[in-house]
């Protein structure tokens, strides 16, 4: 994503109530067929007030595809008791 509207995105206010959006690491767990994945220390921009999680266009594409790709090495493993839980290292 481009810095201009990298800094745009981090002006505006959050679409669902107004707040201050600011950068932090997310930490989101999700659930199918009976198997679970958590993935944390994903940045992008959260609302402060009400926790409202917006990406860029690359960082939505990134998530999704780490998120199925744990969604595949658990059902590939047969890690069906449990979760499986992935730490994004941060190059900040």
């Amino acid at each position: 994503m481009e810095s201009k509207e990298v800094e745009k995105m981090m002006k505006a206010p959050c679409t669902e109530c107004g707040g201050k959006i600011e950068r932090k690491a997310i930490s989101q767990e999700y659930e199918r067929e009976g198997l679970r994945v958590k993935i944390s220390g994903f940045k992008t921009w959260v609302c402060r007030r009400c926790g409202e999680i917006y990406f860029s266009p690359e960082g939505a594409k990134q998530f999704t595809q780490a998120v199925n790709s744990l969604f595949a090495l658990a059902g590939a493993e047969e890690q069906h008791k449990g979760s499986l839980v992935a730490k994004v290292a941060s190059g900040d």
